[in-house]
């Protein structure tokens, strides 16, 4: 958490980074960039004139935002829009204490056998299906 934030600090001084510059800034590769901007809203960067993305500085926070949530928080891609569209206000008020509580189950899931399998199923579907995304995006390219 604080080397992401950390990280955001010691970008160079520009207001505008290519795609090659932010996949080498956040270690993140390019093909999962462009990925993320077509599942996460809030990741848009512009388009210069001649069609590369362009991203600003505030959009490098929230790489940096997505890849904490996905890799070191667990979220799938799902959780991690929904949460995202919560800290923005986005969202109904009621939704970020539903996100909570799913966290919450899953954190008590090793204690209770039953729900665990069910939640570790459930896990296993999203992912799957996360991967399939991924796989179909690898082989457009």
């Amino acid at each position: 958490m604080a080397s992401a934030a950390q990280a955001a600090r010691e970008l160079p001084e520009k207001s505008l980074f290519r795609i090659g510059e932010v996949s080498r800034l956040t270690a993140t590769k390019t093909f999962v960039l462009r990925y993320w901007e077509s599942e996460f809203p809030t990741l848009q960067p512009v388009k210069s004139p001649s069609g590369h993305r362009l991203y600003r500085r505030e959009d490098i926070e929230t790489v940096f935002e997505i890849k904490r949530l996905l890799y070191e928080e667990g979220f799938t891609i799902a959780g991690a829009r929904k949460h995202l569209a919560d800290q923005n206000g986005a969202s109904e008020s009621g939704s970020r204490g539903e996100a909570r509580h799913s966290i919450d189950r899953s954190a008590e899931a090793p204690a209770k056998h039953g729900p665990a399998s069910r939640a570790h199923r459930k896990f296993l579907l999203d992912l799957h299906e996360e991967l399939l995304a991924v796989l179909t995006l690898l082989e457009r390219e």
